[in-house]
């Protein structure tokens, strides 16, 4: 039981609802979900959303100049709940909690925090999640758009906060801040508008290369397979959605996103009741572990949002002719927070992307993030770069 506990106090970020306990001098204050109306947009790649709409929450005051903003951007499965007891004293905290709070490295007593839910959201199904996407209805056909609803890109989730930053009298940003698909919106910013950010700090993510996006193909592919995904028409009253599916895609992702130190403490050793040895359908203990997760995280989840998902990372900086070209537009301090037992942006494209920072002349500084829960390090464990932050914040 205390094996199952501890191993079960493991899941995070990209598989379950993260819930970490918050770390600081003063107890997290509520927050609340508000409701952004973007009205009509275009996407970059010409397409129309007729009715744009993101949940997101803040903390703390904007100043007088307008420039004490930070934007948190989210990861692949999270939402905008990184910081505060979202709807009151007892609810859950969010997942950089941390490090985001009264006191805290990023201190809302000093700093006006925003963190939005991205389109397309990959937990529509979740009343604490406002977004539009596949799964909303078009008011064109009364339907939900399915794959009629245009592609994105992560330029595009840039655009859309851009409008909410606009909508709050946000002038400047001291900094954007994300994790693993939030360091890349926190990129994207950077170079979409060098004049508005004055600091990045991406965490756990290099630029998108080729093996990335091949990944990315990988993590999908489960979904397309499934019968039940019927092209993405699948939300007609009496059809199944594919959860088989993209519980077998939340599965990749869910192992691909932890380190080998994190799964020793399943072993070896069969799931409760089965013997391998004896009966080729018998499972491990974390092949179930991981199965079990995932199917309860895929009821949580959409599938068409989770492959409007991949390709929003797949089109990431698709708008320059290269990362450099991209990063020559900043004019921002940087400070990368890689983990060095990373499965999903090795750690060997953390260093490459930081020499091509240093290329182009911009100003860069590296804090590694520790742990034994792989790439996963980077949501679950910032507590300790707290220093390290408000030194940044100070420069």
């Amino acid at each position: 039981m205390k094996l199952r506990l501890t191993v079960l106090a493991l899941a995070a970020a990209l598989l379950l609802p993260a819930v970490f306990p918050g770390q600081g001098p003063r107890a997290q204050e509520p927050v609340q979900k508000q409701v952004f109306e973007a009205g009509s947009y275009r996407t970059r790649g010409g397409g129309t959303i007729a009715n744009t709409r993101v949940g997101y929450q803040t903390a703390g005051r904007l100043n007088e100049a307008r420039d004490n903003a930070i934007l948190i951007t989210h990861f692949f499965s999270g939402n905008s709940h990184a910081f505060g007891r979202l709807g009151g004293p007892q609810g859950p905290v969010g997942y950089w909690d941390a490090i985001i709070g009264p006191g805290r490295a990023i201190d809302t007593d000093r700093y006006f925090v925003i963190s939005s839910d991205t389109l397309v959201n990959l937990n529509v199904p979740d009343p604490n999640t406002v977004t539009t996407g596949p799964a909303t209805l078009d008011s064109a056909t009364g339907r939900p758009y399915g794959l009629t609803f245009p592609v994105v890109s992560m330029r595009d989730f840039v655009e859309v906060q851009k409008r909410l930053l606009d909508h709050l009298g946000v002038r400047r940003l001291a900094l954007v801040a994300g994790g693993s698909m939030g360091a890349l919106q926190a990129m994207e910013w950077a170079a979409a508008y060098p004049e508005m950010v004055a600091r990045v700090m991406p965490v756990i993510a290099h630029d998108i290369d080729p093996w990335n996006l091949a990944w990315l193909d990988v993590w999908e592919a489960p979904i397309r397979m499934d019968p039940n995904w019927r092209q993405g028409d699948y939300y007609a009253q009496g059809r199944q959605p594919p959860l088989a599916g993209l519980a077998e895609a939340l599965r990749i992702v869910t192992l691909q996103s932890r380190d080998r130190q994190w799964a020793r403490g399943l072993g070896m050793r069969p799931a409760e009741g089965n013997d391998p040895a004896r009966n080729l359908l018998d499972r491990f203990a974390i092949e179930k572990w991981l199965d079990d997760a995932a199917t309860a995280r895929a009821r949580t989840s959409d599938a068409n949002s989770f492959l409007y998902l991949v390709r929003a990372n797949q089109l990431f900086f698709n708008e320059y002719d290269s990362p450099e070209a991209a990063f020559r537009r900043s004019q921002a301090r940087w400070l990368v927070v890689p983990t060095a037992n990373d499965r999903v942006f090795p750690i060997e494209g953390v260093r490459e992307m930081v020499e091509t920072l240093r290329r182009v002349g911009r100003p860069v500084a590296v804090a590694e993030v520790a742990g034994p829960l792989g790439h996963l390090n980077g949501v679950a464990n910032m507590g300790p770069l707290s220093d390290r932050i408000r030194a940044f914040l100070a420069e």
